[in-house]
């Protein structure tokens, strides 16, 4: 459990969980701009209200169904299709995020100062262990 614990409490892995969770709850956000404001006016242009509506048949609709017309509940109802319209809608929603992280990353760059030049050497640790290692191969 302890080897646990100090993989646990190391600095990435800490940032990571953190990412993680920013990084659902900022896609929420992404896929909110995307179905509630973006494709209603995408598919409004398009001549729908609702362009994760659009779809095709690929098989006929069960004789006994009478719901709505729509994919979900054509979808709920088993008739194979091709849902075009939430495949366009997810394609946007990753084309918008990726575009996001792109500017926050290009941002959070420019912000950081510039790497320091490694030292051209090796350090005096490593010297001083390497003469240590030198130094025990030559005992019997």
């Amino acid at each position: 459990m302890s080897g646990f614990k100090a993989f646990i409490a190391r600095g990435n892995v800490l940032d990571l969980a953190v990412a993680v969770i920013i990084g659902a709850a900022f896609a929420a956000i992404v896929a909110s701009l995307t179905d509630d404001v973006i494709m209603p006016v995408v598919g409004k242009l398009l001549g729908g209200l609702d362009f994760s509506d659009y779809f095709v048949l690929l098989g006929p609709v069960p004789d006994g169904y009478h719901g709505p017309m729509s994919y979900a509940a054509l979808k709920a109802a088993g008739v194979p299709m091709l849902g075009y319209g939430a495949f366009v809608t997810a394609v946007v929603n990753f084309l918008i995020l990726a575009f996001i992280i792109y500017l926050l990353v290009r941002w959070a760059t420019r912000l950081m100062p510039p790497a320091e030049a490694a030292p051209a050497g090796p350090s005096d640790e490593v010297l001083l262990l390497r003469e240590i290692r030198d130094e025990l191969r030559r005992r019997p």
